[in-house]
């Protein structure tokens, strides 16, 4: 379905439909608004063109979107029976211009999600706790299970500072109260400094163990506005000798780790035979959430090769999605570790571990790895951007207007979802200046098998093969991934189903972009999947400024 909002033209379709690629019509219905209350002073304006959603699910999909909202959380509503708000289980309880409370897993970590706060007030409990950080590693408990110490969430939009120490708590709301009644700054002493850092350390990697300069910025920056006092004077930013400071303490904190967990461990002097090029560190490149986890509590390399062993007689059974899946998570850290140390060639790798390579597996360790749903993701944000885009690209001019305006054509021969979401991403590329040709390889059956030493010379790829003289609305016969010569995945239903799980094996086979698409693979993440949004190209920032024009 179609929907009109603000002038233009784009796509609607239910979590269901995105899952099996099939499109679901919907009855036209008055557009709804809601106040969505994102924090303290913090609310914003959620349009629903299409009504209220089904259900809760759809809802958050739809705040994640349109309010940027990265990490997980629940909703309340505000009950006109109580007038307070109560936990969201239906949508059904939602009406126009109603009022909805996002509560982040960071709020509920903090009391934020509960009760106000005015700056943070110094309950009894906190006298006997050093911190209240937001956890975001699951504590083991006595039967751990084997995702116990993954990550669970990406780097947060705004980052939660957490509740100092006591000692820590008391100067900073007594130089507050000072800075909001005469202005006056406060001069922190080199031990409260050293505290703040360790406790903003201690916060920083539950989220990553290297992060970006504009992540520490956003470190800085929420601790300058949680703390006013702390402002730094003379600072065109206010906190950029906070951030600097922090960057010092992070190394630190990172060096006094290393003995403990693998993702700092192998980064170490003896890891790296004495080299120190920072070419060699092996950290996340695409800002991965769980890059190299530690083995699960109570397993070691043994262990998890039984597991590994046991998988490989588990996949060759039917109907057994359900251990493989159990298996799966279980080895996670064990295959990570294989990956991203060992760097075993594709093919070696794909024979030690052939359930990786099943479509649903694809999007689940791409999961573990990000914390963010594959396909529903990709599809979902390439058909909100569909009209955009294309009005976009055919708008390029010169000899890349052209080649957009043949392939945007075949829309004209087969008007379907999957025709435009492929015509999408081929166009995509050349508005780039990039050769989608060199990604997706198209072939007649009857010249296939000719084609056959091209493809076992591909490093990356799709194939898309068709039947001869096959009419436009006939679907092709075959569409694969191809990874160093390797045939990865065969009978894909469409060539974006392709793409998604191409993207999904770049992040589960730890590979680099391909240097010639490497703007159009960046669009993908950073625009389409919205991971590591922070810093971008100029030419895929420009286009996503037009994308939101």
């Amino acid at each position: 379905m179609q929907t009109v909002q603000d002038g233009d033209i784009f796509t609607v379709s239910t979590s269901e439909a995105l899952q099996s690629n099939c499109w679901v019509g919907q009855k036209m219905t008055t557009p709804v608004k809601l106040r969505i209350i994102m924090g303290e002073n913090n609310s914003e304006k959620l349009t629903l063109p299409s009504g209220i959603p089904e259900s809760v699910e759809d809802l958050k999909l739809e705040i994640k979107r349109q309010c940027a909202v990265a990490e997980d959380f629940r909703l309340q509503y505000m009950d006109v029976d109580f007038d307070e708000f109560i936990n969201l289980t239906s949508t059904a309880a939602l009406q126009h211009l109603g009022t909805v409370k996002v509560i982040t897993n960071a709020q509920e970590a903090t009391g934020e999600g509960s009760t106000p706060q005015v700056l943070r007030s110094l309950s009894v409990e906190s006298t006997s706790l050093s911190s209240t950080d937001t956890e975001i590693l699951s504590t083991p408990d006595s039967s751990p299970s084997p995702t116990s110490m993954l990550r669970s969430q990406a780097w947060p939009a705004s980052f939660p500072i957490p509740q100092f120490s006591y000692e820590v708590e008391l100067q900073l709301v007594k130089a507050n109260q000072e800075y909001h009644k005469n202005g006056t700054l406060l001069n922190p002493s080199p031990k409260l400094k050293s505290a703040i850092f360790e406790s903003l350390a201690s916060v920083i990697i539950k989220y990553k163990a290297y992060p970006t300069s504009a992540e520490f910025d956003d470190v800085a920056e929420a601790l300058i506005k949680t703390h006013a006092c702390l402002k730094e004077q003379g600072s065109v930013t206010g906190f950029y000798g906070w951030k600097i400071s922090l960057k010092y303490k992070m190394a630190n904190y990172r060096s006094s780790l290393r003995n403990i967990t693998s993702e700092l461990s192998i980064n170490s002097m003896k890891h790296r035979g004495g080299h120190t090029s920072p070419n060699q560190v092996k950290k996340p490149r695409k800002a991965e959430v769980n890059f190299l986890p530690d083995y699960p509590v109570g397993e070691n390399q043994e262990t998890l090769e039984n597991e590994r062993l046991e998988l490989l007689s588990e996949v060759k059974k039917r109907d057994n999605n359900q251990i493989i899946k159990v298996k799966m998570d279980k080895t996670f850290a064990y295959r990570r570790k294989e990956v991203v140390v060992d760097m075993p060639s594709i093919a070696e790798f794909q024979s030690r571990w052939p359930a990786l390579f099943a479509e649903s597996e694809i999007s689940a360790e791409f999961t573990r790895i990000t914390t963010i749903p594959l396909m529903s993701k990709f599809m979902s944000e390439l058909d909100h951007h569909s009209a955009k885009l294309s009005r976009v690209c055919l708008k390029k001019g010169g000899v890349a207007g052209r080649k957009i305006a043949e392939i945007m054509a075949s829309i004209n021969e087969n008007d379907t979802i999957a025709t435009r979401r492929a015509c999408n991403l081929k166009s995509l590329a050349v508005y780039l200046n990039e050769d989608p040709e060199k990604l997706i390889k198209e072939y007649l059956d009857v010249n296939f098998d000719n084609a056959q030493s091209e493809l076992d010379m591909t490093a990356l790829g799709i194939y898309v093969i068709k039947h001869e003289g096959a009419d436009a609305s006939d679907p092709p016969e075959d569409v694969g991934i191809i990874v160093e010569g390797v045939v990865m995945l065969k009978h894909i239903g469409d060539l974006a189903c392709a793409v998604a799980l191409l993207f999904g094996l770049i992040y589960n086979l730890n590979l680099s972009y391909p240097p010639d698409l490497k703007y159009s693979f960046e669009f993908l993440q950073k625009v389409l999947m919205g991971i590591d949004t922070h810093r971008l190209s100029n030419k895929v920032q420009v286009l996503k400024n037009k994308l939101h024009e």
